[in-house]
């Protein structure tokens, strides 16, 4: 950007993002999620519930843990329709 400005926007999005570090850890708790994100704990819980919601999460309660399942067969919410999040997952996870 032109006279020393910094761009705020980016390529994934928080959800994408969320999606991700529960992806690198399915028991990670939602202050972790938050800080691997640099997002406030609310905003993580809002969006886990997001993902939860449309069927890309799933959650289990263990004890006093939580384990996430995601669905690996869901589509992406992207102009192709058949990019499932496996796909995505694959590019930024070991996985």
């Amino acid at each position: 950007m032109a006279d020393g400005q910094t761009s705020t926007w980016g390529f994934l999005t928080n959800h994408a993002r969320v999606l991700l570090a529960i992806a690198r850890d399915p028991t990670t708790r939602i202050r972790d999620i938050a800080a691997a994100c640099r997002i406030t704990e609310r905003t993580a819980q809002s969006l886990v519930s997001d993902l939860e919601h449309a069927g890309y999460v799933a959650r289990e309660r263990i004890g006093r843990r939580t384990r996430y399942t995601i669905s690996l067969d869901s589509t992406l919410r992207h102009p192709d329709p058949t990019l499932p999040v496996r796909t995505l997952l694959a590019l930024f996870t070991n996985r």
